[in-house]
């Protein structure tokens, strides 16, 4: 008899031990770091090759709504583009070099081009006004596979409030959700009606569960009103401005709604801030960071061209490298390896009153 295999079982086939199995495959990818007690990956295998960015065409460009564009962006030799899931992000390198978010808002299922809308903000970083002025059908860029921070779970009661353009990662929501037939209702709400993207489409999925409502119409919504709409017990999923997502967290508690999940359009307010300083290089200047503003503002005002994109510690574009000091890390992004290394990401890491960070600049 035959010891070195596992007999079959009662009929005929392989018996392998899973418990083993999964066992062997953890260790293939880890193993113990000597003298700590965490894991570090096995140096006998090969780190993954990085991801190749997706090149990208614009097929379309229009206006849809009050300085409001849509962009179709497809492979230009027509191959299917890789799939994603309602609240993906799609990170574009613009022909300037900036680098920003947009959410997709097309369908998830066809995978012919990608769909996002940018709202022109005059007083911005320059994103918007660049692809509203300049990226019309034909223009050539870059992206980042599509990533998700606002996933969608599709809970069987769901409320989905948009203020804004942060109607974007909503609409994927509610397809999905009229898809899976949840019990679902959506409110969009906006400054007006002619500054709001999607109307019909929004109707199209079912006008007893689609509310938009403008303010010059219909008066500013207050967040009470907006999460009475919510069915018992729903899941809340929520993007706009930062006052309409403050609002909606205070009252969320006295509402018929369970749960929250929201996205941002740029960074959180600031919470337990300190002030400290950031070195530009071992004997270069110094900068204070007041309590109330991020070390990405600060040292923007130094170096405009830093890149960045997200605000919010989501992309690790304005990535920069520590040369010594004790950061206060809040990111969503640094693998801990990475933060040992003296990776930063200034949008939205601190540091303890009166500590001195020096950066490599």
């Amino acid at each position: 008899m035959d010891l070195s295999t596992p007999p079959p079982d009662l009929y005929g086939r392989p018996r392998p031990d899973r418990f083993i199995r999964r066992i062997t495959a953890f260790g293939d990818r880890y193993s113990p770091a000597m003298g700590s007690p965490l894991l570090r990956r096995n140096p006998r295998r090969p780190r993954p090759r990085p991801t190749p960015s997706l090149q990208l065409v614009v097929t379309r460009h229009e206006l849809i709504a009050a300085d409001v564009v849509e962009l179709h962006l497809a492979d230009p030799s027509g191959t299917p583009l890789p799939r994603w899931q309602p609240g993906a992000r799609l990170l574009l390198t613009l022909p300037s070099g900036r680098e920003r978010h947009y959410s997709l808002c097309s369908d998830p299922a066809d995978t012919s081009h990608y769909r996002i809308a940018v709202r022109r903000i005059a007083d911005g970083g320059g994103g918007s006004i660049e692809i509203h002025d300049e990226l019309h059908a034909g223009a050539r860029l870059t992206a980042r596979r599509p990533r998700n921070g606002f996933a969608f779970c599709a809970e069987p009661s769901v409320l989905l409030l948009a203020g804004g353009i942060g109607i974007t990662p909503l609409l994927p929501m509610a397809r999905e959700a009229a898809r899976l037939g949840l019990d679902w209702r959506l409110v969009h709400t906006g400054r007006s009606a002619d500054a709001m993207p999607f109307a019909d489409e929004l109707r199209a999925l079912g006008e007893h569960r689609v509310t938009l409502l403008a303010d010059d119409r219909d008066g500013v919504p207050t967040a009470e009103a907006l999460l009475a709409r919510a069915p018992a017990r729903a899941a809340v999923y929520c993007c706009g401005p930062a006052p309409m997502l403050t609002a909606v967290q205070r009252a969320l508690d006295a509402s018929p709604a369970r749960s929250l999940h929201f996205e941002r359009f740029g960074a959180a307010p600031l919470t337990a801030g300190r002030p400290f300083t950031l070195r530009l290089g071992p004997n270069g200047p110094e900068l204070p960071v007041p309590a109330d503003r991020s070390a990405l503002d600060v040292l923007r005002e130094t170096r405009p061209d830093l890149p960045y994109s997200c605000h919010q510690g989501f992309c690790g574009t304005c990535k920069l490298q520590l040369l010594s000091g004790a950061p206060d890390h809040r990111d969503r992004r640094l693998t801990e390896e990475e933060r040992a290394a003296g990776a930063l990401l200034p949008c939205v890491s601190r540091a303890a009153e009166g500590e001195t960070l020096v950066l490599d600049m």
